[in-house]
Parts: C-alpha cells; structure tokens; sequence
C-alpha cells in the first residue's frame, strides 16, 4: 500500500549563494517567510531543530538529469522516487536495463546526452554554469520522510567531473504540510554544495562549522567509506553516525573488509542494508524459541543460503550475524564459477562440530528494488534424529529451488518473510536517524563476516 505523500510548501527554492553568506541566507528565508491559510493566519514554522544530516553524493546524477529536463525534486544526492523514476525513463529510451538505479552505462549516456545539448548551445537547467532550475515541490522526495518528523538540516555534498573551479552552493527550504496538522509546519533546511572531490575536501572546515551545535550529527557516505578520503575522516570524525547502504556495493567482499577497518578504528557504523534483514533475523530466532528447538540449535550443521544474484552483502552479514550468534569459527572459503555464484564456508562450532554453509547467487528474471536480497535460507543437521531444520523463504516463491533439493522434507519449521516496504531507503533512514552510537550486534556480525573473508583472500 503506497502512503499519500504530503503537500510540501516551499519556502525558499534552490538559491545560489556565496560561500561566505549561507547561515546568513538561511536566516533570512526564516525571518521573511509566509503562507496564507484559510484565515489569513501565518502557520508557525519551526527550523532545524533536531539534527544535521550530510549526505556525500559519489556522482553528478541529479545534476545530469536536471541538465537534461528530466528532474525536478531538489539536488540533495538522496536516490528518490523521482530520481528513480527518471533514470528508468532514460534506460528506457536508451534500451538499458531498467534499474532505476545510476549504472555506469546510464551515466554515461546522461553525460553524452548533456554534452550534444552544451555543443548546441542549449541552456543547461541544473544550475551549473550560472542558471538555475525550479524543482516541483509537490513531488515526493526522499527527504520528506526525514522532514514530517523532524525538522532538520541536510547539507548535501555533490562531487562532479571536470575542471576544479571551486565550490558552489545552494541554500533551500521545504515544508511537508498534514491536515492534521496544518497551523504549523515542520521544515528542512538544505545547502548544497557543488565541486569536484579535492574543491570538496578543500571546504571541509566550512561544511563542518555548518553541522548544528549541540545537536545529533549523521553522516550519510552514499560511496565505499575510505579513511584515507580526507573530507570523509574529517566529517567522520565529528558525527554520532556513519550511516551507509551496502546493498550498493560493487565490490561486495573487499568493501565489506572497508566497514570493518571502519568499525576497527572506532567509527560508529548504520549500514541501512543490515536493517533489511531484521524479518529474517526475527523469524530464525523465533524458530529456535521453544525449549526443545533451542537445545537442537546444537545440531544444525548446514546452512543454505539463496540470493539474488550480483551482490552478496545481504547473505554474507546474515551469515556473518547467524556464526556470531551460535560461536562458529570460520576455518575455510571458497569460491565457484559457474551459472551460480556459490560460495561455500566451513566452521568450527564450540564442541568442534563441523558447520558447512553455501551461498548462492541465482539468476532471477525480475530483481527487486533490492539489490542482492536474500531469498531462501535453511538450517538443517546431517543428524537424522535432530528436530532443528528450518525452512524461511521469501513471499515470492522464493523456497522452490531448496524444494527440489529436499529442503521440504529435511525442515520442520516454514516461514516465510513478507516483503515490506522499510525496505526502501527512505523508510530506513528516518528511522535510522532516531538512534546513533555503536551497534554491538551489527558489529559483532561484521567482524564474524570480515574472518570469513579474510580467509578467502588468502587463497
């Protein structure tokens, strides 16, 4: 069920301003402001008051989009609704896969695309060579599940190509008006600032003046954290949270070992794609709640874990996360080729049990939103005699493959984890946002999962 997005009021659209002059700009969209309801009356507004988040944009994709016509929500790096839907339109009209998600081949053809209109002397609309845009308030965006709760201040970072000219920023202000609470307005202040990585990294001491004083600080890296990036340890360094979203990795093994050297060196770490796999955490934990179910945990000696194909975050942290828990110490990992990614892991448990696990990447005709979710997962003993099997699939069909294997028959627990919408980035961020601080069994599961692939690198 798709929620109604609410209609947002603009207070300030995007606004050019100098370096110099930002807090002062702010200050005065705050202090010269209105909107005339029904009455007459001015609705109380209130300004940033809870947090700041800094969210890193790794590419210019909102700015290309815009360039081209295509987007008209605010440039913030936030990977929206409509940015997503733009992107689809253009791998649509290109004959790419249509991912909503910014590929490398969709850059580059938004790059081309921008490039032919430049040469032809068409006004660029992003922004970037003096003009401006104006973005469709009433559109939904990503922000806004932040804005409805909380009034706050997004500063955005947006790293581009090209000649380093220096920086430029934008100041903004947008609030979410609800009937039912119409006489007042919850807003969200945005500064955006626009240059390559090193004008970026050159302006840090102003971008960290900006993070509200006294006030929780987030810190969303929306590339592979690297402490030898000079703007990402100094903003690391000052924020309750580091928050990233593995699912988006393209290097699963060696930037999973990155968050680990992250963690190791006392950063504290939200990964948003550790939050999807809460339904399956839950239902394996419920499975094993009875006396009896407990004591079999003791059991299990098999672990098959089915993936979407292309990215294996989600069933390395889940393995991670399952070996943390039970105290198995990984003694082995391999790797296979072939039409599925198998992954196969042996472990020693506590009373020197041996625990084989295999991860597989299947090939599905229609991929979730999600890259890499988790689909099929069983726990089973080579132990007739041992009621510990456990069967938990995704609502889709997801157990068929672990069916024709026997998993049916070797379980004796089903499940199924229902696909819910807090899948979605902008869910898990507003929520994400309401705690901070170190995640002890976020941390515990990573180290587990970093031991296995340590062992793999060796090889």
């Amino acid at each position: 069920m798709t929620s109604q997005a609410s209609t947002i009021f603009s207070l300030q659209a995007p606004k050019d301003v100098s370096l110099t002059d930002i807090e002062a700009e702010l200050s005065q969209i705050w202090q010269s402001y209105g909107i005339a309801g029904e009455d007459g009356a001015l609705p109380a507004a209130t300004r940033a008051t809870t947090f700041t988040l800094v969210v890193y944009e790794p590419e210019e994709t909102q700015y290309l989009l815009a360039g081209l016509g295509l987007y008209k929500g605010p440039i913030d790096g936030i990977l929206g609704p409509q940015t997503q839907a733009a992107l689809r339109e253009v791998q649509k009209t290109h004959g790419l896969t249509e991912t909503g998600i910014a590929t490398e081949e969709t850059l580059a053809v938004l790059r081309q695309e921008l490039s032919k209109r430049q040469s032809n002397g068409a006004t660029v609309q992003n922004g970037s060579n003096g003009g401006s845009y104006a973005p469709d308030a009433s559109s939904p965006r990503i922000a806004d599940e932040i804005a409805i709760r909380n009034p706050c201040r997004i500063i955005a970072l947006s790293p581009i190509g090209g000649e380093d000219v220096g920086v430029t920023a934008q100041v903004s202000a947008y609030c979410p008006i609800q009937k039912q609470s119409a006489s007042a307005l919850v807003c969200c202040e945005y500064i955006t600032f626009t240059g390559t990585a090193a004008a970026l990294e050159r302006v840090g001491g102003m971008i960290q003046a900006l993070l509200i004083g006294g006030l929780p600080k987030f810190l969303w890296w929306k590339a592979t954290p690297d402490l030898n990036n000079g703007l990402f340890k100094r903003l690391s360094a000052v924020c309750n949270n580091v928050i990233v979203d593995s699912c988006y990795f393209n290097k699963s093994e060696t930037d999973l070992l990155n968050l680990q050297q992250l963690v190791e060196s006392d950063i504290p770490l939200a990964d948003l794609n550790w939050r999807r796999l809460s339904g399956w955490q839950e239902l394996t934990a419920e499975a094993y709640d009875p006396p009896q179910r407990r004591a079999a945990l003791v059991e299990i000696d098999r672990v098959n874990i089915d993936y979407e194909k292309g990215n294996s975050v989600q069933a390395l942290m889940f393995l991670g996360w399952l070996a943390s828990r039970l105290e198995w110490h990984p003694v082995s990992y391999q790797k296979e080729s072939g039409d599925y990614d198998i992954t196969k892991i042996q472990f020693l448990a506590q009373n020197q049990r041996q625990i084989e696990a295999e991860l597989a990447g299947v090939p599905v005709g229609d991929a979730g939103d999600i890259p890499g979710d988790l689909i099929a997962l069983r726990l089973s003993s080579t132990n007739p005699e041992a009621n510990c099997g456990t069967l938990i699939c995704s609502e889709t069909g997801g157990c068929m493959r672990m069916e024709t294997q026997g998993g049916a028959q070797a379980s004796g627990v089903f499940r199924q984890v229902t696909s819910l919408s807090e899948q979605k980035a902008e869910v898990l961020l507003s929520q994400q946002v309401q705690r901070w601080g170190h995640e002890a069994l976020f941390e515990e599961g990573l180290a587990l999962t970093a031991q296995m692939l340590k062992l793999g690198a060796k090889r």
